[in-house]
């Protein structure tokens, strides 16, 4: 079975930096695709920055300039460097695998909160 485990959220006041990552339990697995998304409260879910085949990078507009998504393929992690934190950056970050095969896999989520 495949799990996905974040870690790295916690509370950071606004302007500061956190880096979360996501772990994929198992190695040998072929990943097309990897990505983090977010949730706020009473909001839908929605996509942060994925990377593609190690190499496509996509980020949402509210996070280009701030975040960084990075994949270290040694270590099955995958990382968001995030800096300029807002509030608006407030949520719960979901790591999202996709297999070649089509299996889909996402982690527990992560809580990041940003305030003073």
């Amino acid at each position: 079975q495949v799990q996905l485990v974040e870690s790295g959220g916690g509370l950071v006041q606004p302007g500061g930096s956190l880096r979360i990552s996501c772990a994929v339990s198992r190695s040998g697995l072929s990943i097309y695709h990897m990505g983090w998304y977010r949730q706020a409260p009473g909001k839908q879910r929605e996509l942060v920055a994925t990377i593609t085949s190690g190499v496509y990078i996509n980020y949402a507009d509210s996070v280009k300039g701030r975040f960084t998504i990075s994949r270290d393929n040694t270590k099955n992690t995958v990382y968001l460097q995030m800096n300029s934190l807002k509030p608006e950056d407030t949520a719960v970050y979901y790591c999202n695998a996709v297999l070649h095969s089509g299996d889909d896999y996402w982690g527990q989520g992560t809580q990041v909160t940003v305030s003073s």
